[in-house]
């Protein structure tokens, strides 16, 4: 049997001394949206930090579409086909909406490039209406739409979100979701992280739990959805 598309493997990650994930196993298969869920603290951005390069593990794999990505520099599993979407944001703010977009635009492992900016304005139609606004004047929904797409302009073949509707109003946090499901059913395989269960529940296809640096149940993101058990125990806050 072929391995997933993006498949970490018994991967240890510590800071220092101080050991933060624990054996993890994750699989991600092309066109998937899974949802890696947790409370806060237990690990979700460790993981995506490791399989970007940004924590790499002391011990297992991280292999997207049977490449092995661990102990690479950020840059090399960027250019990979990683595309990383990190919770704080960090657009260029004294430069406008265009020029964030320009400045990572680069074609993809196989030299594909789907994603451009005209092609970002028709999916992000509120990013075309503000394309010469600087984007320290976005608002915080904005700015995240506006990092999302960035991410997309280096053609990745998997997008990973870290925490995408952290601190927004439910209006923006509905349109992130809606967004999601958009790139979803255009085949993007996105790896979402979030401690906000009931978004995830009508976006992504699959779920993972982490809880104290370990996976603790894989599923269908329906299976989940029935398990109370499960969403006592690791989802409830």
């Amino acid at each position: 049997m072929a391995d997933p598309f993006l498949h970490v493997e018994a991967a240890d990650v510590y800071y220092g001394a101080s050991q933060i994930l624990f054996g993890i196993d994750l699989a991600v298969e092309q066109g998937q949206t899974m949802a890696l869920l947790g409370r806060n603290g237990a690990g979700k951005s460790t993981t995506f930090k490791m399989i970007a390069g940004l924590a790499p593990p002391r011990r297992g794999k991280v292999a997207l579409a049977g490449q092995g990505l661990a102990g690479r520099p950020s840059y090399r599993i960027a250019r990979a086909g990683i595309g990383y979407v990190p919770e704080n944001r960090q657009v260029f703010p004294d430069h406008t909406v265009d020029d964030n977009l320009i400045v990572a635009a680069k074609k993809g492992p196989r030299g594909d490039h789907h994603w451009n900016r005209g092609r970002i304005y028709e999916v992000f139609p509120i990013l075309a209406s503000m394309k010469d606004r600087l984007a320290g004047r976005l608002s915080g929904g904005e700015q995240q739409m506006l990092t999302i797409a960035r991410t997309l302009m280096g053609n990745p073949d998997v997008l990973l979100l870290d925490e995408p509707s952290e601190g927004l109003a439910p209006i923006i946090v509905q349109a992130i979701g809606e967004l999601i499901k958009t790139l979803r059913g255009m085949g993007v395989t996105i790896l979402l992280a979030e401690q906000n269960m009931h978004f995830c529940l009508g976006i992504a296809t699959h779920a993972t739990v982490i809880d104290k640096g370990q996976i603790v149940y894989r599923a269908t993101i329906d299976e989940l959805r029935h398990n109370e058990d499960i969403k006592q125990r690791y989802l409830a806050v």
